[in-house]
């Protein structure tokens, strides 16, 4: 038995007006508005200021947040017909340059060692990306990489031989010079094609969006295999850990068990879900199966310690090697290891940053 702790202080959300209030206002394109929120476009991976010109959206295509840091670290870009980053004042030169390098080349990854080298200080670039849009220098690239990466998807791509052109289309759309950089870059990342075939034993994927930013969700035909924050550090690994684990390369991709989990997530995120029904397939050591099984019996608005992880599986000693496995732990929510605190409560280590994990328990408290 899991002891829990259910006593937990709320965090505060910004405030935004009602969705169909904010909509209206970005169909009229209502100037007042304008500071008060920012329009960010699903299917297009654009944010918008509410007065933009460009077509409006469908309202159910449309996510809002209150500042451009919230938009770009959710990884949405800057309209170029509004320039809603123009709100927020200029950018040092030499910052504006690292942007514009980064998007015109996703698929580069410029190390502190690059940066001294051009005489730019690495702490100084870090500290600034992480003020003003809330992840580090390194932690932008992974998430300019990866989403560019997945507008394939964005644009529609599935997984044969008639999604050429589409793309190609994508190749234009993210930023990568050549269509073979981009399937480069993929192949890299994913171990197949953005356009081969996908087998049942594939793993398909997809990028969804969430309140805490876009999520990179993946499965087989078994299950739900990997929910991962587009910016984590890890990423990479934790996608390159699961083509070893399964044997088998990632594709572009739908399924029922992703079609699942998106509905689940958009209930959970609302407040209508405490549990989720998604089948999973998880695949690690058999230590580290153990302690994802007990993750699952950690009620929901409650948290608990390492230590009691470790006595839930029979090994009281392992706390350590516990928090390791937690760390390991491939399906973000679902399998809740944001419920794991320290022994004296406090929050410790979380890979998609302790502000979510703040805010995932600030949900589930509510």
């Amino acid at each position: 038995m899991i002891e829990v702790n259910s006593a937990m202080q709320p965090l505060l959300f910004p405030e935004l007006p009602p969705r169909e209030q904010m909509y209206a206002a970005l169909v009229a394109r209502d100037e007042t508005f304008v500071g008060v929120f920012l329009a960010c476009v699903k299917t297009t991976g654009i944010f918008c200021l509410p007065t933009c010109r460009a077509r409006k959206p469908k309202p159910e295509n449309v996510d809002y947040v209150v500042t451009a840091a919230d938009a770009l670290r959710d990884g949405y870009r800057a309209c170029k017909v509004c320039r809603p980053l123009e709100l927020a004042g200029q950018h040092p030169d030499w910052i504006q340059a690292l942007l514009d390098e980064i998007r015109a080349h996703p698929e580069r990854r410029l190390t502190d060692a690059d940066l001294a080298h051009r005489k730019l200080d690495p702490v100084k670039a870090r500290r600034y990306f992480k003020q003003t849009f809330g992840v580090t220098f390194q932690g932008w690239q992974r998430a300019t990489r990866v989403g560019s990466a997945m507008e394939a998807l964005r644009a529609g791509a599935g997984v044969d031989a008639s999604v050429e052109t589409s793309v190609a289309g994508s190749t234009a759309a993210t930023g990568f010079e050549s269509e073979s950089g981009f399937r480069d870059a993929w192949q890299r990342l994913f171990g197949a094609s953005p356009t081969g075939s996908a087998p049942g034993g594939m793993i398909v994927s997809d990028r969804i969006t969430s309140p805490l930013g876009p999520l990179l969700v993946a499965a087989t035909a078994g299950g739900l295999a990997l929910v991962e924050f587009l910016d984590r550090r890890m990423l990479e690994t934790q996608i390159m850990t699961l083509r070893k684990r399964f044997d088998t390369p990632v594709v572009p991709g739908r399924n029922e068990h992703l079609d699942r989990i998106e509905r689940e997530l958009d209930a959970y995120f609302a407040g209508r879900l405490r549990t989720f029904d998604v089948q999973l397939d998880v695949r690690g050591t058999p230590f580290q199966e153990d302690v994802w099984r007990a993750l699952r019996d950690v009620p929901y608005g409650t948290t608990a310690s390492y230590a009691d992880l470790a006595r839930a599986i029979g090994r009281p000693g392992a706390a350590r090697a516990v928090g390791r496995a937690n760390g390991d732990n491939r399906i973000a929510i679902v399998l809740p290891c944001h419920r794991i605190v320290g022994a004296d409560g406090q929050l410790t280590g979380y890979g998609g940053g302790l502000w979510r994990k703040r805010r995932l328990l600030e949900i589930e408290s509510a």
